[in-house]
């Protein structure tokens, strides 16, 4: 089997940046939370609740979307030396980030499967990395 030409992310390294990611997206959604639960005082059972809910969800892709299609990198990726490109190297669009991000909610879903997965496949691909065509590179 012939070798990549890029110097693929361990699954480890992959972990250890959504760890930080996780801080910062906790942290700005904490805030965007403030901003409008306590104005509107916005509960469970408030009508507005599902519109919270995906003003939350939306807030997350823009976090991410906007570091890899700018750069393609989040912090988290950043401090570890690695990030996002599509397989042919060039940067990510709007279309192939919500692809990524979507699929990434999937990877977590059946107990993170999607990502362990990178353990088993040869160049260290996620389910999401596979279905949005992008891939994690040395830095």
């Amino acid at each position: 089997m012939p070798q990549p030409k890029y110097q693929s992310v361990s699954l480890l390294r992959r972990l250890a940046a959504i760890l930080y990611d996780f801080v910062l997206l906790a942290t700005l959604l904490f805030l965007a939370s403030f901003a409008v639960v306590i104005p509107l005082k916005i509960y469970p059972e408030h009508p507005l609740f599902i519109v919270y809910q995906g003003y939350l969800f939306m807030l997350s892709f823009l976090f991410f979307a906007w570091f890899w299609t700018h750069g393609g990198q989040t912090l988290g990726m950043k401090s570890w030396k690695f990030k996002v490109t599509r397989v042919d190297g060039s940067e990510l669009n709007w279309k192939t980030a919500w692809v990524r991000f979507l699929i990434a909610i999937v990877s977590w879903m059946p107990c993170g499967l999607g990502y362990f997965w990178a353990a088993f496949d040869p160049e260290n691909r996620t389910w999401h990395d596979m279905a949005s065509g992008s891939r994690l590179t040395r830095t």
